[in-house]
Formats: C-alpha cells, sequence, structure tokens
C-alpha cells in the first residue's frame, strides 16, 4: 500500500522532460520492454507502460504502487484487456499523478505543477501514437476530489489535438462514470465513449450570459 509521505506541494517535483532522463535512482528493469516515467519508485509517477506500436491507453485516476515488472491487478487486467482488443502494449496514465492506494489519501487541494507537467506527459504518451485510442477507466473514484473532472477537461483537450478516439469497457455507472478495469472480462471488449458529454455532466454548469 502507498500512503504519501507529504502532500506533492513540499517536494521538488521534476518536470516531464528531466523525469525522462535515466536517472542514477533507476530500479533494474527492461528498458526496451517498458516505458516507465520518472525510471524509479517515488510520490508520483507519469506514465507506465509496455513499448509497442499500437498500445491501449488506460486512464485510472492516480497510480499506486505499480512498476515495470510488478503490476498490482488493476494494471495485469487492463493489460489482459489490451491484447484481446487487438492492441499490442498498453500504456497507464492517469487523471492525476499523485501516488496514493486509496483515493481518500489524495491530497484534497491539486498541486498546479505536478497537473501541468502530468498534462506533458499525456500529451507525450499521445503524440507516440499515430491515431491514438484512450480508455476511460476510473469508475466512480471521479468523485474523489473536485479537481478531478477539471484535470479530465484539460486531458479532452490535448486529445483533440491529437485526434484521440475515446472508448470506455464494462457497464456504465448510473451517474455515468467509465467501468473500473477490475472485475471485467479478460476479453472484454472496448467501444466509443461520449468523454465530452460525460464531462460536461460532471462540470458546474455556467450561468447564462444576459
Amino acid at each position: 500500500m502507498h500512503i504519501p509521505a507529504c502532500a506533492t506541494t513540499e517536494l521538488e517535483i521534476l518536470t516531464f522532460d528531466d523525469a525522462c532522463q535515466h536517472s542514477p535512482l533507476s530500479e533494474t528493469y527492461n528498458r526496451d520492454r517498458w516505458l516507465y516515467i520518472p525510471d524509479f519508485y517515488s510520490e508520483y509517477r507519469y506514465v507506465l507502460g509496455t513499448r509497442g506500436q499500437r498500445p491501449l491507453i488506460c486512464i485510472g485516476i492516480n497510480p499506486s504502487t505499480a512498476a515495470p515488472g510488478a503490476l498490482d491487478n488493476t494494471l495485469k487486467s487492463v493489460e489482459r484487456i489490451a491484447l484481446a482488443n487487438g492492441f499490442d502494449s498498453f500504456t497507464m496514465f492517469n487523471v492525476y499523478a499523485q501516488r496514493a492506494t486509496r483515493p481518500e489519501d489524495m491530497e484534497r487541494t491539486w498541486n498546479e505543477a505536478l497537473h501541468r507537467e502530468n498534462m506533458k506527459a499525456f500529451d507525450f504518451v499521445l503524440s507516440q501514437c499515430e491515431t491514438p485510442t484512450v480508455w476511460a477507466a476510473w469508475g466512480n473514484i471521479i468523485e474523489t476530489r473536485p479537481y478531478l473532472p477539471l484535470c479530465v477537461r484539460d486531458m479532452i483537450a490535448i486529445g483533440m489535438e491529437h485526434s484521440a478516439q475515446w472508448v470506455c469497457a464494462g457497464k456504465i455507472s448510473k451517474k455515468g462514470h467509465p467501468h473500473h478495469p477490475l472485475y471485467l472480462r479478460k476479453d472484454e471488449p472496448v467501444r466509443p465513449f461520449d468523454i465530452e458529454g460525460y464531462i460536461a455532466s460532471m462540470l458546474p454548469k455556467q450561468p447564462a450570459v444576459v
């Protein structure tokens, strides 16, 4: 279990560009197989996945303990579903980059600097694909913090720049949330998801201009 040691504002956050550099703190793993940024275990994670030409980009809420060669049950499910749907790899990305196994342990106020670098990471992930497929897979956890839908809004804008195709898998909740990867069949098909309509229903309504 990962419980944050402190607020991320108390940390020296690596920019995404700096986090892409090989670190002397790097754990031993096969760089030809794994994409891991930063390349060592820390209080935050931008990207974790396997390398390939056609990855399924899965979006969770925030990272937990997973690392190359030590996937948790959620990421094992993500990898199985990616391969079953004809993708050759998977990329695990998150709406917010702070590690916390329990959603209630996430910081209550977002770190705008961390969010900004996380969005740079998302832009990088999408840029690696000619036609990126993005799997919304966060479940009801998005209701944990009010800043999370705002993060998704920014991701939608970046996705538009790359012509990203948003999908979901499994049953949509009564509130419209896309299903979390756990407890899905290993061959669960992905299907189109109206991410813009979904996030519009999540954000506060703007007053009409008279």
